[in-house]
């Protein structure tokens, strides 16, 4: 144990006993460290340029950033900055974090607000986003076998399914599996890595599945439950949904041992409903589809994120904001993408607001792919 603090072993346990006290005049003589010496500004490199990253949130990231060993801070640009100590830390974290952003200043924002990386703290609850959601916590609530959720690319899934994550109770161990691929015997070691159990390359599928039921079957006699989470479901081929409706054959009688979620693109739906594949079709208690916004849901949709960065004053023009639904169909993510280009083309321009000509803008050089064209200069 000691080894794994460095130095304390020699504190512990050796040195110290009545056999080993040494005469102070025989002692060696202790070796000063030498005194850290502060670096010149030539001595410091300079901090990279960063774009289109969301701000850091909370004094500990900033502080992560910005401190090296010696209490001395990283200047956050320009060659004529000269070394920040940690009490100065102050200017020196505004400096860097200004580094990291490359429009939020100059809109009034607090964030970036159409970061691609799923947010739960961004979390839209349109009125489909709500009836989803309803219906995972009504799959979980209600013990439901298999709870299948679908969607457009970039719709919103993951976004709930972390939303879902946060709000389980201990109780419920979940094991999170993200675009799962493979045999049944590669999907079994996936499930088994995603419970921490473990899963070595000399175990037979025999070994593997019956360390999986062992671990559901002691889970559920300690009073919890395990639910598997499919993220990306729909690169599972018709084998591997059948092994896993062979899974939910561990509840037996009226107790369900183990649910499924599977969330996927629509081509899961279309899976499921095969006419092969009916016996799964018949465990899956609770199914919705998640689609689009339409032209209202996104307007809000766009006021929210907005909102939650800090903004109040409207920030896109009513036209260009139907331009960016014309472009985008109404995905979430490609609504997010057109978004954060036009807020960077308008800062570029030095404009306090988008309209339809810095969409048009940011069409014309290819910068953003329109919904169904192959075209990235596409204007239609």
């Amino acid at each position: 144990m000691w080894s794994v603090i460095p130095g304390l072993s020699r504190f512990v346990g050796r040195g110290w006993g009545p056999a080993d006290v040494v005469e102070a005049d025989q002692r060696p003589a202790r070796a000063e460290p030498p005194m850290p010496r502060t670096p010149t500004p030539e001595e410091i490199p300079q901090l990279p340029p960063i774009a289109g990253r969301r701000k850091p949130r909370g004094q500990a990231v900033a502080e992560t950033a910005l401190m090296v060993p010696g209490g001395v801070a990283k200047p956050a640009s320009g060659p004529a900055s000269a070394p920040v100590t940690a009490n100065g830390a102050g200017q020196a974290e505004a400096d860097v974090l200004a580094s990291l952003d490359i429009y939020t200043a100059h809109f009034g924002l607090t964030a970036q607000p159409f970061s691609l990386t799923p947010d739960p703290d961004f979390l839209f609850w349109s009125a489909a986003h709500k009836r989803a959601y309803a219906m995972l916590e009504y799959g979980v609530m209600t013990h439901a076998p298999i709870t299948l959720i679908t969607g457009e690319v970039g719709a919103g899934k993951t976004t709930l399914l972390q939303h879902l994550l946060r709000s389980l109770v201990p109780e419920v161990r979940v094991g999170l599996i993200s675009n799962p691929i493979g045999s049944r015997e590669e999907l079994l070691r996936w499930v088994l890595m995603a419970l921490e159990l473990p899963a070595h390359p000399t175990d037979t599928y025999v070994d593997l599945f019956a360390r999986f039921q062992t671990f559901v079957l002691e889970e559920y006699a300690a009073g919890h439950r395990v639910i598997l989470i499919f993220d990306e479901a729909q690169n599972l081929d018709r084998a591997a949904l059948e092994e896993l409706r062979m899974f939910t054959n561990i509840n037996t009688g009226r107790d369900v041992l183990l649910q499924l979620v599977l969330v996927g693109q629509p081509e899961l739906r279309d899976i499921v409903g095969r006419k092969d594949m009916r016996q799964f079709a018949q465990r899956v208690a609770a199914l919705f589809h998640l689609p689009a916004m339409d032209l209202p849901t996104m307007r809000d949709y766009i006021k929210h994120r907005l909102k939650v960065a800090g903004r109040t004053r409207r920030l896109f023009t009513a036209d260009a904001v139907t331009m960016i639904h014309e472009k985008t169909g109404g995905v979430p993510r490609m609504v997010n993408r057109l978004c954060d280009l036009a807020l960077v083309y308008a800062f570029t321009a030095g404009r306090k607001s988008v309209d339809p000509a810095i969409i048009q803008d940011v069409l014309n050089d290819g910068a953003f792919f329109p919904v169904g064209t192959d075209d990235p200069k596409d204007k239609t």
